[in-house]
């Protein structure tokens, strides 16, 4: 338990600023008004949006607080907050069945822009699959990118994972074929596969993820898949954007946010869940190893409202 004390004790410090971007704010509203009205509602939602929560899981998270204030007959503003609370929870809950994939000999494809920390993820994701007990495969399919592979095989070491990489310029395909084969041959837990991040060249990119694709369908039928794209959360509405792109041309499953720590644009993981209806799977708050963690939402909402005098007392 000591390793998940310690991920949320960072998450805490890494949600600092989203804190106070987001939940003084709010706090604000709960404080200055003297009764629930049209006006508080609307305090409420300039917060909500201006803190990065996105358009949809505002309306969504007010609609569902007007409900609760209605059916339990609420009157003081400040009854609000734990209601609030427990609607961004609930507009944030990942089902159990969102990690079965972990345990079915997945490939997974990980997508994203260059820079939002993709090879730096799979190499953590590696590294924690590995300390389970599986046994890794990761494809450096990222072949346009200098120096990716190399990257790449440095977070390969440090993780215990076999690497399937390609020379520069080569193609993806070609390697994700060999690490398929190298998967099936070793009889692998998991094959993690890098991408090249292109959004800039979309049909380029629909279509070499399309070639890799077919060649696991052919070579692999029987691996459970599993798409997910790495959105850096400092980018705050554009990572939301990215999301929107990556969706258009792979069928993601899952979303894992990079940076959580330092970021007054923590609110983006309510809003990308709530706007296209792909759970966040992992969250990242730093740089090590054990830094990358399966997605909580109790953990999350918890360490973004517990005040900071609370924090020794509730851990």
């Amino acid at each position: 338990m000591s390793e998940e004390k310690g991920f949320f004790g960072r998450l805490v410090e890494g949600l600092n600023k989203t804190r106070d971007n987001i939940v003084s704010g709010m706090d604000s509203v709960f404080g200055g008004f003297s009764s629930i009205d049209d006006d508080f509602y609307e305090e409420l939602e300039e917060v909500m949006i201006m803190g990065d929560l996105g358009v949809t899981a505002t309306y969504d998270i007010l609609d569902d607080l007007k409900e609760k204030v209605k059916e339990r007959h609420i009157k003081n503003p400040a009854d609000c907050r734990e209601l609030l609370i427990e609607s961004i929870r609930d507009q944030m809950s990942v089902g159990a069945v969102e990690y079965e994939f972990e345990e079915m000999n997945p490939v997974i494809m990980v997508v994203g822009v260059n820079g939002v920390g993709k090879t730096t993820t799979i190499g953590k994701l590696a590294g924690q699959y590995h300390a389970q007990g599986k046994r890794v495969i990761v494809a450096a399919a990222d072949t346009f990118r200098a120096a990716a592979g190399e990257q790449l095989k440095e977070w390969a070491d440090r993780a215990h994972a076999e690497l399937i990489g390609g020379q520069e310029g080569s193609d993806p395909a070609a390697v994700v074929y060999d690490a398929v084969a190298a998967a099936k041959a070793r009889h692998a837990d998991i094959l993690l596969c890098d991408t090249a991040g292109r959004l800039h060249n979309k049909k380029n990119l629909m279509e070499e993820l399309r070639k890799m694709n077919r060649i696991i369908d052919r070579e692999y039928p029987e691996a459970c898949r599993e798409t997910l794209v790495v959105l850096d959360a400092t980018t705050g509405q554009n990572a939301l954007q990215q999301a929107k792109e990556f969706k258009e041309v792979a069928d993601i499953t899952g979303i894992i946010l990079t940076k959580m720590d330092g970021t007054a644009k923590g609110g983006i993981a309510v809003a990308v869940q709530a706007e296209l209806g792909i759970p966040v799977k992992y969250i990242g708050v730093g740089e090590k190893m054990e830094d990358l963690q399966r997605f909580d939402p109790d953990q999350f909402v918890k360490a973004l409202f517990t005040p900071e005098e609370e924090d020794g007392e509730k851990e």
